[in-house]
């Protein structure tokens, strides 16, 4: 089976279960300020899951692309990786636990769908706590479906230990439980299915954490049951609209498909490893070469899908992602021995791979091509900075100890004297200026038959993810319930802005993009230069102005047709299904949106622009407040 026979058959199979087929969304939320990137289909529907009423009805499912940031570090190994594919369908308050579970089983066992083997199929369930008592429902249900195909399926004991009778798995929260996405909010037990990738290495029986760490079973499938609301006292209490959240990953399922045993031996990354090997002249089956390859075709995809969706490489925030992604396969494509800037050419593999399933691929093709260019110039001539600061630092040691650095050649193979070694400080300001990772600093200064204080990197290290992990905590503690009122006030005053800039400069004035934060929104538009002062002012007070008439935001729903011959803007007109929500401020303001928005416009607050600059060619982008 293909990837684009998977992905047919899933969406298949739902529309015959009713269901109705959604677009996927852009990989940067648009109405969410919580997160940086879309890590799961859910992200985008998360008002809905929250009760507001879809157009499309309460049966939805997608294909939706994802990048997830947190196993950055992982991949390299069998299935992490940075961008993905998830296959999801929802119920918002109509099916629920037992028809998940059902068309779970019978989508990945029917012959008519997955066809997979129904033996090889093992899940887990919430087993309970103080919060809630254990799944039993779940558990009989999935008992209900192996007992079709005559398989006794048994919840395991207190160890844990899997086997073919004993193949339901409860788990504390920490591994069957969702949500909520903030302090407060919908949340709720899951269920997930793991996959035997591995029969013929005999009868299963081993504890269900070592089966999943050793790769012997993967995971396909969640079901999540947002069946419970989390209170601000922390009790929980059972909701009125009781949804169902599914995400099967198309990667890992297309993995037991095929028979592989990892996501890299699909047809997914294969041509772009093919690639690769073309640049690098190294094979990948050589096991130096696996792990680098791997990690260029993972993150340089990712960055081609990010920067389609208009991110681009910066010091913050998403932008600091995409950088961080490109540098980190520069730096792999320097030890595979690569010569010269390769990005974009790996970028052009994965467009034509996968233009077909996403068309803004191949349209946004110059963009992508010219980004990764330009951060691969950037970034090679940091490190050159950065050799230049290594010498320095060297040179310094030698003077200090009265060591003097012999030729490379009387050191063998790069043998180090370990009385003379750089501060773990100074190595680990190389790798966070100069993008210089710990095995290219060790590399770099065994040429000089030194090394640096590895305890003291470490400690520097601990010190810098710690940072960091408070500063996100801080940015994204709250899920987009808690930052709702904010977020709506932000969305609303975006609108205005647009059909304000539309007034002052013209209507070639398009939106590019738009990112909002709890504190402050961005709105990124087509304009080729520089905004007078005297138009910033006029902008702003245009959009003061409609907010001192304190008008109603209307939001109706009709057909794309209907909202195209109003008059209504569509600013990604390719994410649309052919129902809409379209939101109306009086004759100032009439947009295609998802939403959140304001009920009326004095509840924004003063409107201020902060800055107005150049976004890309083309491209301005102006930051305002609301005060």
């Amino acid at each position: 089976m293909t990837s684009k026979e998977l992905r047919q058959k899933y969406l298949d199979f739902f529309k015959e279960k009713e269901h109705a087929i959604i677009p996927s969304a852009p990989v940067v939320p648009e109405n969410d300020p919580t997160v940086l990137f879309t890590t799961a289909g859910m992200h985008p529907l998360v008002p809905f899951l929250m009760g507001e009423k879809h157009p499309k009805g309460k049966r939805l499912a997608n294909v939706q692309k994802c990048v997830r940031t947190v196993d950055i570090d992982e991949v390299g190994d069998n299935r992490h990786l940075t961008f993905f594919e998830m296959l999801g369908n929802w119920s918002l308050g109509d099916y629920f636990k037992r028809e998940a579970i059902e068309w779970s089983f019978e989508f990945i066992t029917s012959e008519k769908w997955l066809g997979l083997d129904p033996r090889r199929l093992y899940v887990t369930v919430f087993e309970g706590d103080e919060d809630a008592v254990r799944d039993e429902e779940s558990i009989r249900i999935w008992q209900e479906q192996f007992a079709k195909v005559d398989i006794k399926a048994e919840p395991v004991g207190g160890d844990k230990i899997v086997t073919y009778e004993k193949r339901i798995v409860p788990l504390k929260k920490a591994d069957n439980w969702w949500g909520p996405a903030g302090e407060t909010g919908p949340c709720g037990p899951c269920t997930e299915m793991f996959y035997d990738v591995s029969p013929e290495l005999g009868e299963i029986k081993d504890t269900f954490e070592n089966l999943v760490k050793n790769f012997r079973l993967m995971e396909i499938w969640n079901d999540v049951f947002m069946e419970f609301n989390k209170k601000a006292d922390g009790t929980f209490s059972k909701m009125a609209q009781q949804n169902v959240d599914t995400g099967m990953g198309l990667e890992r399922t297309l993995v037991v498909m095929t028979g592989k045993d990892n996501v890299f031996d699909t047809e997914f990354f294969q041509p772009i490893i093919r690639k690769i090997e073309e640049l690098s002249g190294k094979n990948y089956d050589e096991e130096e070469s696996k792990v680098p390859m791997r990690i260029i075709a993972d993150h340089l995809k990712a960055a081609t899908f990010m920067v389609a969706d208009s991110v681009v490489p910066s010091n913050v925030e998403r932008g600091y992602v995409l950088r961080r992604l490109i540098r980190r396969a520069v730096r792999q494509g320097k030890i595979l021995g690569i010569e010269g800037a390769f990005a974009s050419k790996i970028a052009e593999v994965v467009i034509g791979e996968y233009k077909d399933a996403y068309p803004e691929l191949e349209k946004e093709k110059g963009e992508i091509i010219e980004e990764l260019d330009q951060e691969e110039v950037r970034f090679r001539q940091t490190l050159e900075k950065g050799l230049k600061k290594l010498k320095e630092i060297v040179k310094k040691k030698e003077k200090s100890s009265g060591f003097a650095a012999r030729h490379r050649k009387d050191f063998g193979s790069k043998s180090i004297d370990f009385n003379n070694l750089i501060s773990g400080k100074e190595a680990f300001d190389l790798y966070q200026t100069y993008g210089f990772p710990p095995e290219m600093i060790r590399e770099e200064l065994a040429n000089f038959g030194m090394g640096y204080h590895k305890n003291e990197f470490d400690e520097e290290m601990k010190k810098h993810q710690d940072l960091s992990r408070t500063v996100s905590a801080g940015m994204f503690k709250g899920g987009l319930a808690d930052a709702g009122e904010s977020a709506a006030r932000l969305h609303t005053a975006t609108h205005l802005l647009l059909a304000a800039l539309r007034k002052v400069l013209g209507e070639h004035v398009s939106q590019k993009g738009s990112n909002i934060t709890g504190e402050r929104l961005r709105l990124d538009f087509s304009h080729d230069k520089k905004m007078a002062p005297e138009e910033i002012l006029e902008a702003e007070k245009l959009v003061n102005a409609a907010i001192e008439k304190n008008i109603s935001v209307k939001c109706e729903e009709m057909t794309l047709d209907e909202a195209q011959k109003s008059g209504a803007l569509g600013v990604f007109g390719e994410k649309y299904g052919d129902k809409v929500k379209v939101y109306s401020i009086f004759d100032f303001s009439k947009e295609i949106c998802g939403g959140p928005h304001a009920n009326a416009t004095g509840e924004l607050g003063k409107f201020r622009i902060s800055k107005e600059e150049a976004s890309s060619a083309g491209v301005r982008r102006i930051k305002a407040v609301l005060e």
